[in-house]
């Protein structure tokens, strides 16, 4: 089911095709529900604010009453100035708090061979407890299209195993829903709307950021995709309609059952 958003009047609107895709995905894995405190994780890129944005339109017009605040996670430990963000929430009289932790020199202390899945990890399960401890209920995250067949391909490169995050999923450890309402725009989408609604997108502190596996399998796709045009939707159809009957399990073992929420924290 597709949840149909309209614009807002007196402010820039989301793109039809934002709204479209946000509301794809909310309806699709039924994401928020009447009486729900969703926070929104937000770093500061364009993803996330996006996100923020996209939900308060939504609210605006939804027969779903829903609760909606931002939670920054400063991981430089305090270098970081997340002011403009708090400005952005505090103009839209949206609850902003902040939680400081120096993931950056955990990471680089592990000297991780990919520390993108433990400074995954590390901040999905502060973000998680930052919910919970301010009273609320969902954790809204800015994962798109692209970072979910991303996240697929270099987990069937390291790991052997075709699989992504979750569009919705129980942290039981924290006791909230994780959502990604975003994961069906595309990258280049979202930029391109963050720009035009002049969101204040900030650079990512992350010293990783330009050299990841993560940006090797982008530019593997990229170039996979001169040759194979529908790659990349054709790899989201794969994630979507994985059959059992497609596997080449040994029907005579016992199947090895795995919680979600541990599948989810290993992901790149």
């Amino acid at each position: 089911m597709t949840i149909l958003l309209k614009g807002t009047a007196g402010s820039l609107s989301l793109t039809p095709s934002i709204r479209k895709k946000l509301g794809a995905a909310l309806g699709t894995f039924s994401m928020i529900h009447d009486g729900d405190r969703v926070m929104v994780g937000v770093s500061g890129g364009k993803d996330s604010l996006l996100l923020l944005e996209a939900l308060l339109q939504f609210r605006r017009y939804s027969p779903v009453s829903f609760g909606l605040a931002a939670c920054t996670l400063d991981m430089t430990g305090g270098l970081f100035d997340v002011s403009p963000f708090r400005s952005f929430c505090e103009s839209r009289d949206v609850p902003f708090f902040l939680r400081q932790y120096p993931i950056l020199d955990i990471v680089k202390s592990r000297n991780e061979r990919s520390p993108c899945s433990l400074c995954a990890t590390l901040r999905r399960g502060i973000l998680s407890s930052a919910t919970a401890e301010e009273g609320y209920n969902v954790l809204a995250l800015g994962h798109n299209f692209d970072d979910a067949i991303e996240t697929a391909l270099l987990n069937l490169l390291e790991t052997g195993r075709f699989r992504s995050f979750q569009p919705k999923i129980w942290q039981t450890r924290s006791s909230v829903w994780v959502i990604r309402p975003l994961v069906f725009a595309s990258e280049d989408a979202i930029r391109d709307e963050a720009g035009r609604l002049g969101l204040p997108v900030r650079k990512n502190p992350c010293p990783y950021g330009e050299d990841t596996r993560r940006k090797e399998v982008k530019l593997l796709i990229k170039s996979l995709g001169t040759v194979y045009p529908n790659i990349r939707n054709n790899m989201m159809h794969a994630l979507r309609s994985i059959d059992g009957a497609d596997s080449w399990r040994d029907r005579t073992a016992p199947l090895c059952h795995e919680s979600e929420e541990s599948a989810d924290d290993r992901e790149h």
